[in-house]
């Protein structure tokens, strides 16, 4: 199992017609958030087979997956590491080991489909029992992806009623200027409010003049339409 078998997988399913269409759509031109990145055009399905296949690649051929400039190499390697991490036998050193790897690498999670399709399940399951202020160190870097990532990976977090790190980091990244974190902190409002209303309406009494438009209109997505325009107008 290594990277280079990897490639020649994806290579021979990949679709230049795709490919186009895959840069668009993840806005890879100039001054874009994905300036540069390359597609094969292998869809998502076709990706977790072969990570799949190859989730006992050992983590040098891993890491040479992530420094790929193929986009679809580096959700592979991704995949691989969280196909691992769920593995029912795996050992708390095990998970330890791919947790600390996919941190020194999380700058190579380098657009919003990478990470949201890997952190939760392995930065958000393995912080669940333990301190989680690497997620406020991610969320102060400069780097858009470890700032997103901070914020998704707490959705393992939602998913057992715990809402403090969500709504903490929600408050300290109100003010980012980049559109993709306030859609991802809208994101995660909304699976709080879909866990505890109360709790995120509660929230939004206290913080919703500050919060960037799409940030709200996320969070309140599923909100009664009298409840939305009451939150919107807020806005005003």
């Amino acid at each position: 199992m290594t990277a280079a078998f990897v490639l020649s997988e994806l290579q021979s399913i990949g679709s230049s017609e795709k490919a186009v269409h895959l840069s668009r759509f993840f806005k890879t031109g100039p001054g874009q958030y994905g300036e540069g990145d390359r597609f094969l055009g292998v869809m998502v399905p076709y990706s977790r087979a072969i990570a799949k296949a190859n989730k006992a690649m050992p983590l040098e051929e891993v890491q040479l997956l992530l420094e790929s400039p193929w986009h679809e190499a580096r959700l592979c390697a991704l995949l691989i590491l969280v196909y691992r991490f769920k593995e029912r036998k795996i050992t708390e050193e095990e998970r330890e080991q791919i947790y600390s790897f996919y941190i020194k690498n999380a700058r190579r999670c380098n657009n919003w489909d990478l990470v949201d399709l890997s952190c939760r399940d392995i930065v958000g399951e393995y912080l669940v029992d333990k301190d989680r202020s690497i997620l406020y160190r991610l969320a102060d870097s400069e780097n858009l992806w470890e700032q997103r990532i901070a914020v998704v990976a707490t959705w393992a977090f939602i998913r057992r009623s715990d809402f403090n790190d969500t709504l903490a980091l929600a408050e300290r990244l109100m003010a980012h200027k980049h559109d993709l974190m306030h859609k991802a902190v809208g994101w995660m409002l909304r699976e709080v409010g879909k866990k505890d209303r109360e709790t995120l309406t509660n929230f939004l009494e206290k913080n919703a003049t500050q919060l960037p438009r799409t940030t709200l209109r996320y969070a309140i997505e599923h909100y009664p339409e009298p409840q939305r325009q009451y939150f919107l107008k807020m806005k005003k």
